[in-house]
């Protein structure tokens, strides 16, 4: 059996506020999930080289989407509403589903994100309209 390697429409994600899926943000140009780790090495004396370990920061990301309706403008008064203390027990996750070609699932699920700036960009009258949301986020895991 040939091995094929995945490629991004095997992968869905979706946004969550609230545990409801916000199922009209559909158009995710692109996503990428960073699990944020750092070595940590020491010297002792009497050794000969450093010792080493590792720390998990937490998970950073970031997702560029397009407009196909209102439900993104919705999504980035949430957000905005949130950081305003209007909203302040909004919470915000994000799953994705991959699907491999050996018929396995895997979902990545981040709980509880937080977000930086939510750019808009109308860059020309024959591109789509495109928003981005950075986010960080303490933990996350594939199950």
């Amino acid at each position: 059996m040939p091995s094929y390697r995945l490629r991004g429409q095997e992968v869905s994600v979706q946004v969550v506020k609230d545990g409801a899926l916000l199922a009209d943000i559909t158009d995710v140009k692109s996503f990428e999930v960073e699990f944020q780790l750092e070595i940590m090495s020491e010297g002792y004396v009497g050794e000969f080289t450093d010792r080493r370990d590792d720390i998990f920061k937490g998970i950073s990301g970031k997702m560029e989407l397009h407009i196909e309706n209102g439900a993104p403008f919705d999504l980035i008064n949430a957000i905005k509403e949130r950081a305003q203390r209007r909203t302040p027990g909004a919470q915000f996750n994000v799953q994705s589903t991959i699907r491999l070609a050996n018929g396995q699932r895997k979902r990545l699920v981040i709980n509880d994100l937080f977000f930086g700036a939510v750019p808009v960009t109308v860059a020309s009258r024959t591109d789509y309209v495109t928003y981005s949301l950075t986010f960080e986020a303490g933990d996350g895991k594939f199950i």
